[in-house]
């Protein structure tokens, strides 16, 4: 899967028609369309006046399918990282997010980890956690991945790649590509102030 997120500020002069783009690759270690999707959206807004091309690769994540704990699941998005730049070692950056679960007490919570590496350095962050109803709790403790939790509950079918768990409880105010979105803008803030990070 390729996006290319083309720039369109007009004051640019990126934008007129005999200046050479100089395009920055970016490789999302998954084809799920809502990662590559959240990635893409992220790094336009923190990088505005940059163009992008973004693929998506099928890489492991060296966890479990369904992680359960917040140690694993941020693992599996530094895996999915590091996997995506040994296949793909020509790109700027690559990007690893991985979706798990942990407890709060005996409440199941869930969120993301986004791994990000570039030619400079590295950024992570976090997407906001929410408690998952009991119904896909059970499922989940049962052996159920979140997503397919999500499908038999909600009578739906593969939303993992459409709004994701945070969709179908918030009717889409936020979505799971906006949710992954803001941690990936977070996981950028040492590139976009590298001399604050140094």
């Amino acid at each position: 899967m390729r996006i290319r997120a083309v720039n369109t500020n007009t004051s640019n002069p990126s934008n007129c028609p005999n200046y050479k783009i100089a395009m920055k690759k970016i490789v999302v270690a998954s084809r799920n369309p809502v990662k590559v999707e959240a990635v893409r959206s992220g790094f336009q807004r923190i990088f505005p006046d940059e163009t992008f091309e973004v693929e998506g690769v099928a890489v492991p994540s060296g966890v479990s399918d369904q992680p359960m704990t917040d140690s694993e699941t941020l693992q599996g998005a530094k895996t999915r990282a590091e996997n995506a730049r040994a296949a793909r070692p020509d790109a700027a950056y690559w990007v690893g997010v991985e979706g798990g679960c942990d407890y709060l007490a005996d409440e199941l919570v869930a969120f993301a980890w986004v791994q990000l590496i570039g030619k400079q350095g590295t950024g992570n962050a976090r997407t906001a956690m929410f408690r998952l109803p009991k119904k896909i709790q059970d499922l989940i403790e049962a052996g159920y991945e979140l997503g397919d939790a999500d499908d038999l509950v909600f009578g739906k079918t593969n939303s993992k790649q459409e709004s994701g768990a945070v969709g179908l409880l918030s009717g889409d105010v936020i979505t799971r590509a906006t949710c992954y979105e803001h941690a990936v803008i977070l996981a950028l803030f040492p590139f976009k102030n590298r001399d604050l990070y140094q």
